[in-house]
């Protein structure tokens, strides 16, 4: 569009991301990769939690979890999710909503690699999302998993990503007077073309 400048800049949504996110790393305090990530359960009731967004790809992005926590099994059973990038500093924000798939493939097991041993033990411990009646029965079990699997433990076979591929990406600015830049990006599907709508604010 003739008026998307500046920050807006580019016919790549991803590389926006990319931007804003290299910007958001060297003025938020603490994790400029947290999410906002919103799931349905069967009766379609929403549920919102934060989460760690850990890479963009050229038409996606990935982070990771339990399959067997109330995200994972919701983002399972309807494939579809949507989250919100919020930068309190930048006074900027990303929308995204789109479809879902799991990443349990090499990808995965590379990125549990580079976790710490305390983190990778704990994913074997924990549950997810199930009812739990001690902290001393949490820790008696990362007790358990340590003495199964050491210190190389492979990734458990109910933990892994979850890749979103967008079929909308809105981008929000803040301006002065509350008069905003907001520019949507939809397509039909992943691997159409993006069509860019500026919205009012």
């Amino acid at each position: 569009m003739s008026d998307r400048t500046g920050i807006f800049a580019g016919d790549d949504p991803f590389e926006i991301v990319r931007s804003w996110l290299f910007e958001a790393e060297t003025s938020e305090t603490n994790d400029p990769n947290a999410i906002a990530l919103a799931s349905v359960d069967e009766d379609g009731l929403p549920n919102a939690r934060m989460v760690l967004l850990k890479d963009i790809e050229a038409d996606a992005f990935v982070f990771y979890t339990n399959y067997g926590s109330a995200k994972g099994r919701e983002l399972t059973a309807s494939g579809k999710a949507a989250f919100v990038m919020h930068w309190k500093s930048l006074r900027r924000q990303v929308r995204v909503r789109g479809l879902v798939e799991r990443e349990e493939g090499p990808q995965a097991d590379a990125y549990y690699r580079s976790r710490s041993l305390k983190s990778r033990l704990g994913a074997w411990a924990s549950d997810q999302s199930q009812p739990l009646d001690s902290r001393m029965t949490l820790m008696a079990e990362v007790a358990r998993v340590t003495a199964k699997h050491g210190t190389a433990p492979e990734r458990p076979p109910f933990w892994g990503g979850f890749r979103i591929r967008p079929v909308e990406i809105e981008f929000w600015a803040d301006g002065a007077f509350r008069l905003h830049d907001r520019f949507r990006w939809t397509r039909a599907g992943p691997g159409a073309d993006w069509q860019i709508t500026r919205l009012n604010p």
